[in-house]
């Protein structure tokens, strides 16, 4: 498949998921665009890192939930919404979903030394998107008290 194809399948799928799971939860009507929009570039962050700077999981998912607090906080003034209406959908398509089905069938099926593997790097994956979306409201604290 041609890099701009795939470029195109993750920026659709991923706003498509975050919307998906926003509407889910009742995020009003008028942050869906930005929810998807959050997630979408999150996503994208995490993918291009991923496959073309050739980071870890660990260290693209950390970025990503950066990109993601950064870009919710913007949103959240635009729309005069509170933050969380835009972060927590847009967090979504980072989660090691994935790698925790992993983890637990390697275990049921005796496979303990891969289990154990796939588990770690699940929690450090999960460690990264809380330090990830820390960070960003770190940075966000320190705008603010620089701008009084």
């Amino acid at each position: 498949m041609p890099l701009s194809m795939q470029f195109l399948v993750q920026m659709s799928f991923s706003f498509m998921g975050t919307i998906g799971y926003a509407l889910c939860v009742n995020i009003p009507r008028k942050a869906l665009i930005g929810c998807g929009m959050c997630g979408m570039f999150g996503w994208l962050v995490y993918w291009l890192m991923w496959h073309f700077l050739l980071a870890g999981k660990v260290s693209s998912s950390l970025i990503a939930a950066l990109v993601i607090g950064l870009m919710s906080y913007i949103f959240a003034k635009y729309k005069k919404m509170p933050v969380t209406l835009f972060n927590i959908p847009a967090l979504v398509p980072l989660v090691p979903g994935a790698t925790a089905y992993e983890a637990v069938r390697a275990m049921v099926s005796g496979e303990f030394v891969n289990g154990v593997r796939l588990f770690l790097m699940t929690v450090m994956i999960i460690g990264a998107i809380a330090m990830g979306y820390m960070i960003a409201q770190v940075i966000i604290d320190i705008a603010k008290s620089f701008k009084k």
